[in-house]
């Protein structure tokens, strides 16, 4: 972990889940089901169709507050890995990335772990929201995916 001023610029946080682990990737992997779990309220709504499939990949979030993000995926492995870098709808990416790393612990759980890395964030204007992402944040966002996947428990 790196430091900004004795800040953490990478925070996680994480738990086991008592669900399928793809279950849970899907929650994920769809932007449309973000906004459901999302511990930030900060996601409104992303439009169907956008399920993410391999790096490279660009899915599209409307936020709460109106403005619109291209989410730019960098780390994805099918079940166990996505992350993303979000930009201004059109831009680079100003340098912040969420990752979402799952392990099966068996078939009917998995350990899932949260991360917000801000080390390379070069948008001033974003660093104030980035220092105010804290672990306890992210694990607001676990939390709800953790009630949302465990209800769909048949």
């Amino acid at each position: 972990m790196t430091e900004d001023n004795d800040i953490a610029t990478v925070v996680s946080a994480g738990r086991v889940i008592a669900a399928r682990p793809e279950v849970v990737f899907e929650l994920i992997a769809d932007p449309m089901q973000q906004p459901r779990w999302d511990g930030n309220d900060n996601l409104a709504e992303a439009a169907p169709g956008q399920r993410v499939q391999a790096i490279g990949d660009v899915f599209t979030m409307t936020l709460s507050n109106g403005k619109v993000r291209d989410n730019h995926v960098v780390e994805y492995e099918e079940g166990r890995l996505i992350a993303w870098r979000p930009s201004p709808q059109g831009g680079r990416p100003p340098g912040h990335l969420w990752r979402w790393e799952l392990e099966p612990v068996d078939e009917d759980h998995v350990r899932v772990t949260h991360t917000y890395d801000w080390t390379e964030l070069t948008d001033k204007s974003r660093l104030e929201r980035a220092r105010a992402t804290t672990s306890d944040k992210l694990a607001a966002s676990v939390d709800r995916l953790a009630a949302l996947a465990e209800s769909t428990r048949s």
